[in-house]
């Protein structure tokens, strides 16, 4: 049962890197989208912050999951 949870972060890390990359290859059209609200025109420097940030933070969380499953695969530990 193990390795299927193994299995299983892996995966959930390599799609949490893919859902980063997607926000950020996506950001410049839905930027043009987004301009075309008048309420947001004043806000947008604020929305691509956040936008951006959260891709930062999922791309970094999946790589932590996939180093850390790396890690496990070579039987490394922190002490080493």
């Amino acid at each position: 049962m193990a390795e299927g949870k193994n299995k299983i972060q892996m995966v959930w890390g390599v799609a949490l890197v893919a859902a980063g990359m997607g926000i950020i290859f996506m950001m410049p059209q839905k930027i043009q989208q987004i301009k075309q609200i008048d309420y947001f025109t004043n806000k947008l420097m604020f929305i691509k912050f956040c936008f951006y940030l959260m891709a930062v933070m999922l791309i970094g969380g999946g790589s932590k999951k996939i180093y850390d499953h790396y890690r496990k695969l070579t039987g490394k530990t922190e002490t080493e």
